[in-house]
């Protein structure tokens, strides 16, 4: 009987309870800033250059245990550009490449090979056997401080 009234008074409380209180609120609104598409000004002030360029360099790589062997040469005097490198190729060969660039007539470069391509037989890695590392021969004994 007990559970009857239990139930019974639940439905009440229930009916009774379901007034809910009604919050208007407005949506929240948000107001986008207007997009930017200015760069900032740099912050440097380079010369701006009194003259054309000028310039040479040259570097040399040749490493005997690595087996790189490389070089690069190139002079420059305003518009107009000379150069040459040469590079030891991975087949044995030694590719040259000498290259003009005078003004708007672009890049012109002849390339030329040294020597024959050698393509030496495959050698296989030599076959590697798991060993598991051998048991540690010492006992650490534990201390407390």
């Amino acid at each position: 009987m007990s559970l009857q009234v239990f139930v019974l008074l639940s439905v009440v409380a229930i009916a009774l309870g379901s007034t809910v209180p009604a919050y208007n609120t407005p949506a929240p609104s948000y107001n986008a800033p207007a997009p930017r598409y200015s760069a900032p000004a740099p912050s440097y002030n380079a010369p701006a250059p009194s003259r054309p360029a000028q310039y040479d360099f040259n570097y040399v790589v040749k490493d005997d245990y690595s087996g790189n062997d490389y070089n690069h040469q190139e002079n420059r005097n305003g518009y107009d550009t000379q150069g040459a490198y040469y590079v030891l190729l991975p087949d044995g060969r030694v590719q040259r490449v000498a290259y003009t660039v005078n003004g708007d007539s672009g890049y012109v470069a002849e390339v030329t090979y040294e020597g024959e391509a050698q393509y030496p037989a495959h050698q296989p890695a030599p076959s590697r056997s798991y060993q598991p590392a051998p048991t540690p021969s010492y006992h650490p004994t534990p201390s407390y401080a």
